[in-house]
Formats: structure tokens, C-alpha cells, sequence
């Protein structure tokens, strides 16, 4: 495969390759063994700890295929069983989960139900950050040795759907540090990892599914999109996750590259201080929708491909989206400083917008760990500007975001979120629309009594039609509240090489390398 280089590329990204050439010589000649060489984006990042009960960090961990759920979604987010074989309702809050037998961790420890409760357990204690989100959980207890019983403390409709989350990966419990040393009962087994850097893994042979067609992975992280590109291209990894946007066409006709794209259920999203004057006026978030030309920030900050305008919090793929009824913002600067000027924010004599006298302006925080978030926040900066509103942007670590968000020291934020990794609107809703959820009390400063009925009313309902009904009526309300300025949909773009067969995009974003993949 001919190497190819633009001059735009970064030094950096020069000084990455010639890292991954050196730690890519590991199949010697003759050798049959099948090694995957893949590049992503980011790995685990909570003080370099593998344990995926730890925040966030299911997610990449995931991604390696060490670690499995009871449930799982496949690449058209259908649900299956994946440790778990079936379930049963037994009543409004009862649920009976059957076992999946003959499964072994990585440790050659048998998997069973006390195994099963003990890695729930783990997410359940008051010390997990996220333990919160799993408070509907009353009581579990086994019922034979392949057969737990779930009992929620009211209704609620999602019980099963929650154990997909990867917080929830089954681990097992002689294993003597996951920080470390996962270990789960996945396709793929820990080998090694170097934080910030890379990891090893080589496939189980003792799996209970089909067996893994290749022997070993070596995973290389990257934030820079130039350096994993460039490593695509010149064919030092036959993978790689969210290739650089400006390539896109570029490498879409190189015969020596299969690009894949899929929409995702990734929404850009800014979070609006609402506890904050002047934010805390409807009319004040309305008009920095009106301001923004979501079309313009998808065309320049995701290159045209990566991305379409948001309407709502939810993607027209998401089956649970009320897009196609719900009034979008579309672009409108007059339709802004119009509202801002009902709102008390005037242009003064030097044509600047005043606010109780003094200048108003905004600050828009947000990371990098997602690389578009940057340029974007630069286009809606550019955007607001144009009328006559002064942005500043602080680029900061997301601990630090947080701490200012909770502390109510911050006006926007701009993020982004796989709003629904487990399937169900409840994930994403309770959490920063319910006036007690972790987002909506803590960052939004968020409430609306009729907001609240409809929440707590959906969770409960287990009729479907009945459960669309009040998400719809729960969308509409919030995109009137302007409780979230919507930017854009995520669409996800890698590149692989041709030997590359069986791989797939899922829209959740955590399923990544699977026991069907395989290199001709």
C-alpha cells in the first residue's frame, strides 16, 4: 500500500507512526498467527484503571471485547441475550433472568449467578459514582445457580435494557486487581496496557461462543485524527475509528481502503446555565438557538460528513426520536435579538448588547476528548458574534467542567452523548429533564412540574404506544423550555483495509471489536 503524506499533518503525527512501526513488529515472517493492528481515538482514562464499574470506563473497555453484559444490542440495536439466555416478568417489579451456562472467565473461574450478583453488587454500592442511576434496583437475590431475581422498587419499564450498559460488564471476582488486570469472559483476553498509549490483547480460547478468528489485537490510542489517518493509509493498522474528516473523500477512492459510515446516536449538545440570569429566561436560551446555523457548523466543523443538524436531543434513527412532530430552531438572527431584546439585552450607543448595564458576552467550556467539539465551539463562538454577542471558549479537562457546572460557575458547555447506549429514552431523559436527576438539579438547574408527571409516568408504563405518547409530549416540552441547545448528530466514519472482513458500526458506539471479525 503506497504511503502518502499531506503536508497539513501535524509533527506529531509523523513521530506516532514511527512509534507504531516499531510497536507493530511482532509477526515474524512465516508466522500464521493473525494479528489486528487498530488505532483509537481514546482508552481508558479514569487514573489509567481497567475496572469498567469505574464511571465511564465500560465504555472503552468494552471496545476490547474483554468484558460482556447479561444483554446486549447488535449492529441494528435489536436486543439479544448475551450472559443471560432469557427473561421473564414475574409481576409490575419482578423480573427472573436465566444464566447462560458452561462460561468461564478469562481465569477459568465458572460464571453463575453468585458471579453475576456480585459484579451488580459492585455497581450498586453507595461509593460508585453512578450507583444513583441503578437506585430503581430494591433486591437481587439467585435462584438456583444460573437464575437471579431482580426486584425493582416500582415500576419500571427498562429493568432489562439497563443491564446492557456497560457499567454493568460481568466480572470476575478472584481477580485480583481490575484496575490492572481485567478480567471478563469476552472474546479477547487482557495481555497488557500502557496508559494513555496502548493494549494488548489475545483472543480466548475457551469461549463460549464461535471462536475468535484472529489471535491477537495490539490497540494503539491517538486524539490526533492526522496521525490515525496517516497510520490507515501508509497500512500500519488495519483499523481505524473516526478517520480525519478532511481525508474523507481522499481515502474514500483509494481502492487500498473500505471506509464505513454509519449514523450514531451521538447528539452535540450545549448545557445552558439555567440557574444563572440571564439564562435563566426562556426567551434568552431560545435566541441562542435562533442564532445558530446548524447546517454551517456540521458543513465546516464535521467537513460536511460526519454529522447532520440536530433537531431534538434524539436521532431520527433513535425509534423513541418525536423529531418528525417537534418545531425545530431553525437559523434566525433577527428572530434572536429579537427575543434577547424582550429579555432586557439591548444594543447599546457602541452597538454592543448590554445586560443590566454591563456588556454581555459568553463563555462556552468544553474538552477535546471528542475531536470536533473544538471547531465547533469555534463556529458557534463566530456565530454568536455575528450579533454582536463576544464569546470566549475554555478548552478544559471534563473533571474541571464538571466542578464549575455543579458549582454553577459556568454559562454554556458544550458536550456530546450517546443519549441512548441502552436503547430506552429513560437513560438520557430522567437524568437532565427530571427536576432530581443528576443533570437537570446539578448542571440545568432545570424543573417543570409537568415535565416531572410525564417522566415518572413514562418509566412506569410498559405499553409501548403509551410510552411514545409521553416522550413525544416530553420532547416538545423541553425544545420549547429550550432546555438544551441541540447542535448536530453524530455520524461515525473509519477506514480499515480490505483483509479486514466482518466488521460493523454499531450505532451505541461501545460495541467495537467483536469474535467476528477476521483478516484474509
Amino acid at each position: 500500500m503506497a504511503l502518502r503524506m499531506e503536508l497539513s499533518f501535524a509533527c506529531t503525527a509523523i513521530i506516532f507512526v514511527a512509534i507504531i512501526i516499531c510497536s507493530g513488529c511482532v509477526q515474524t515472517e512465516g508466522s500464521e498467527e493473525k494479528i489486528l493492528h487498530v488505532a483509537l481515538t481514546t482508552g481508558p482514562d479514569t487514573g489509567g484503571s481497567l475496572d469498567p464499574s469505574i464511571s465511564w470506563e465500560g465504555w472503552p473497555m468494552r471496545r476490547t471485547g474483554i468484558y460482556e453484559t447479561l444483554f446486549s444490542y447488535d449492529e441494528n440495536m435489536t436486543l439479544q441475550p448475551e450472559l443471560a439466555t432469557d427473561y421473564k416478568q414475574l409481576n409490575e417489579t419482578a423480573w427472573k433472568i436465566q444464566l447462560r451456562r458452561n462460561v468461564s472467565f478469562h481465569d477459568g473461574t465458572v460464571m453463575d449467578a453468585d458471579t453475576v450478583i456480585y459484579s451488580i453488587n459492585r455497581v450498586l454500592a453507595p461509593s460508585n459514582s453512578r450507583s444513583s442511576e441503578y437506585s430503581f434496583i430494591k433486591n437481587i437475590y439467585k435462584t438456583d445457580d444460573y437464575a437471579i431475581v431482580l426486584e425493582t422498587n416500582e415500576p419500571y419499564a427498562p429493568t432489562i435494557l439497563m443491564f446492557t450498559d456497560t457499567i454493568m460488564s460481568i466480572v470476575s471476582p478472584n481477580a485480583s486487581d481490575l484496575d490492572k488486570e481485567p478480567v471478563g469472559t469476552g472474546p479477547y483476553m487482557f495481555v497488557s496496557f500502557e496508559p494513555g498509549s496502548s493494549i494488548e490483547l489475545v483472543k480466548n480460547p475457551v469461549y463460549w461462543g464461535e471462536e475468535p478468528k484472529i489471535d491477537r489485537i495490539i490497540i494503539q490510542y491517538s486524539k490526533d485524527a492526522a496521525a490515525r489517518t496517516l497510520l490507515l493509509r501508509s497500512g500500519d493498522v488495519d483499523l481505524t475509528r473516526d478517520i480525519l474528516q478532511s481525508e474523507y473523500q481522499n481515502l474514500e477512492a483509494d481502492p487500498d481502503i473500505e471506509i464505513l459510515s454509519r449514523e450514531t446516536l451521538r447528539t452535540y449538545f450545549m448545557y445552558i446555565n439555567e440557574g444563572k440570569a440571564p439564562f435563566d429566561d426562556v426567551r434568552v436560551r431560545q435566541a441562542l438557538n435562533y442564532a445558530l446555523d446548524r447546517q454551517e457548523i456540521v458543513d465546516t466543523a464535521l467537513e460536511g460528513v460526519a454529522g447532520s443538524p440536530a433537531t431534538g436531543i434524539f436521532p431520527d434513527i433513535m425509534p423513541w426520536s418525536a423529531n418528525y412532530k417537534i418545531e425545530a430552531y431553525e437559523y434566525n438572527p433577527e428572530k434572536a435579538l429579537e427575543l434577547l431584546a424582550e429579555a432586557g439585552i439591548k444594543p447599546g450607543s457602541d452597538g454592543r448588547l448590554y445586560y443590566n448595564g454591563e456588556p454581555f458576552t459568553i463563555e462556552i467550556q468544553t474538552y477535546t476528548k471528542q475531536a470536533a467539539h473544538q471547531p465547533m465551539a469555534e463556529v458557534i463562538a463566530t456565530q454568536f458574534e455575528k450579533i454582536s454577542i463576544p464569546v470566549t471558549i475554555k478548552i478544559a479537562e471534563t473533571n474541571s467542567i464538571s466542578a464549575d457546572a455543579v458549582a454553577g460557575n459556568y454559562d454554556l458547555a458544550l458536550y456530546s452523548w450517546g443519549v441512548a447506549p441502552v436503547g430506552d429514552p429513560d437513560y438520557f431523559v430522567s437524568s437532565h429533564f427530571l427536576s432530581t436527576g443528576t443533570y437537570a438539579s446539578n448542571w440545568l438547574r432545570y424543573s417543570n412540574p409537568q415535565v416531572d408527571e410525564w417522566i415518572l409516568e413514562a418509566r412506569a408504563e410498559t405499553d409501548k404506544e403509551k410510552r411514545t405518547e409521553l416522550y413525544d409530549m416530553i420532547q416538545e416540552q423541553v425544545q420549547n423550555d429550550a432546555v438544551l441547545v441541540c447542535i448536530a448528530y453524530k455520524k461515525e466514519i473509519d477506514g480499515g483495509s480490505p483483509d479486514l472482513k466482518g466488521f460493523e458500526i454499531y450505532p451505541n458506539e461501545y460495541t467495537f471489536l467483536t469474535n467476528e471479525m477476521e483478516l484474509a
